[in-house]
């Protein structure tokens, strides 16, 4: 239902008047909305769910999948769409397996794009050479969600671009990413540009899900949608949105929509030039529990004084959302907690955060540093300068992939995925498939230290 009610929402919209950022820690009032009656929060809880992290520095409900550790390297030796060496042979292989690659560019789908159908498995686009990894469609009866996890676990996936540059022919089959029917599912450092419909969505009944250090943008109007969290859920879900951009999204910046007993915290990122809403909190499935916690809330060209920073969405509404805010920072001449917010404030937030987040100012410069798929590609650089700047609009620039030069692949005489050369330098043997040991005792295996070390290459 409410879907269809947020479409309502048109793009017309005028420049706001450039404000200094503002801090909401105990809520007083709603800045725009100027009188709201307080709701003395407490600062938020912080309780670090136990198991092993799918790799150092994993945040969030989903940080425990296992992804394919201890299974099958895989090499994608192709960016052709099926056949041996192909990523979609790797995601189609029943069992525990890492998708290594040794290829760069555009991975186009001809045919329907796969779907992440068998658990435990990791998509290690970090290991691409050059400038990584994009997957598209090829548009036409074809054009659909390009990455698509579906009655899956155990799934891990960073360091990949997904970008819609040709339409297909059903809109509501376009988003950027699915998450269907799935658990202990992390998508990190991904980028996606040029959805028609959300540039990732949760779909029915997943739990321990983590999207992190990502980049979100340019949604292709009229139905430009950052992040739809759940739709249509059964249960209960716990999910963490943490360290993203949205940025030149109309409204669902993100969209929050989960039964009561959930554990959904959006914290630490930078929401940038939406146009009718922010973030949005609905009650169609009992009434949201959301921690919003130490966002960015950045006005662009296309918010107006009648945009919404923190929304309550009430239209179908069977339950009253329980809203807890703290250190949001607001920038920009629309309304920054609109006045319906109110009677769903708690001053305690729903479930403990999974970890301490930081401050909306030192978060603002970390995520502008770090989020999206590295090497960064042009698109991602130019949403970052707009986002710094307070430059760009929604529709801008017209849909293509820049070209990236073909590129050689690090050395792997054993065919481990790990580079020959790091392997003899860490205590690895370069002539032996030993990624799942663990040459140095730390309790990591070789191959996601290995991947460390990449992610370091980059700067990270």
């Amino acid at each position: 239902m409410h879907k269809a009610t947020e479409d309502r929402v048109g793009h017309e919209g005028r420049r706001p008047g450039r404000h200094a950022l503002f801090v909401v820690g105990i809520i007083a009032a709603a800045l725009a909305d100027c009188a709201l009656p307080s709701v003395a929060a407490s600062p938020p809880v912080v309780s670090t769910p136990s198991g092993t992290k799918a790799f150092p520095g994993a945040v969030g409900y989903g940080a425990v999948s296992a992804g394919g550790r201890g299974g099958r390297i895989i090499y994608v030796t192709t960016l052709a769409d099926g056949g041996p060496g192909s990523l979609r042979s790797c995601i189609d292989y029943k069992f525990p397996r890492v998708c290594v690659f040794r290829v760069n560019g555009v991975i186009r789908f001809t045919q329907r794009p796969p779907r992440i159908a068998y658990p435990f498995i990791t998509i290690a686009g970090q290991t691409a050479p050059g400038g990584g990894i994009t997957l598209s469609h090829n548009g036409g009866a074809n054009g659909q969600t390009p990455l698509v996890i579906k009655n899956a676990h155990d799934v891990v996936i960073r360091h990949i671009r997904v970008r819609n540059d040709k339409a297909g022919l059903n809109r509501v089959a376009e988003d950027n990413i699915t998450i269907e029917n799935s658990y202990k599912v992390l998508i990190d450092h991904v980028s996606t540009s040029w959805s028609r419909d959300e540039d990732i969505n949760g779909y029915a009944d997943n739990d321990m899900v983590t999207i992190s250090n990502s980049i979100f943008a340019w949604g292709v109007p009229s139905h430009d949608k950052c992040a739809l969290l759940a739709s249509d859920p059964v249960d209960k879900q716990n999910l963490s949105f943490v360290n993203n951009i949205c940025a030149h999204n109309g409204d669902r910046n993100p969209d929050i929509n989960f039964p009561p007993g959930s554990c959904v915290e959006v914290v630490n990122n930078i929401l940038y030039n939406a146009q009718s809403e922010f973030a949005e909190v609905w009650e169609s499935y009992g009434g949201s529990p959301v921690s919003i916690v130490n966002n960015t809330f950045l006005a662009g060209n296309n918010t107006n004084t009648s945009s919404r920073g923190i929304a309550r969405e009430t239209v179908g509404s069977t339950g009253r959302a329980k809203i807890y805010l703290w250190g949001n920072a607001f920038s920009g001449n629309f309304h920054h907690v609109s006045s319906e917010v109110e009677p769903s404030l708690v001053s305690a937030g729903p479930c403990p955060l999974t970890a301490a987040p930081q401050t909306a100012n030192a978060s603002y410069y970390t995520v502008l540093a770090r989020s999206g798929a590295f090497p960064r590609d042009a698109i991602d650089e130019e949403i970052v300068a707009d986002v710094r700047n307070q430059t760009g609009q929604i529709g801008s620039p017209a849909p293509a992939i820049p070209v990236q030069p073909a590129a050689t692949p690090y050395p792997d005489a054993d065919l481990d995925g790990m580079d020959d050369g790091w392997e003899a330098s860490h205590g690895a043997n370069p002539a032996k498939s030993d990624a799942w040991g663990d040459a140095d005792g730390d309790g990591v295996s070789n191959f996601e230290a290995f991947l460390s070390y990449r992610e370091r290459g980059f700067g990270l």
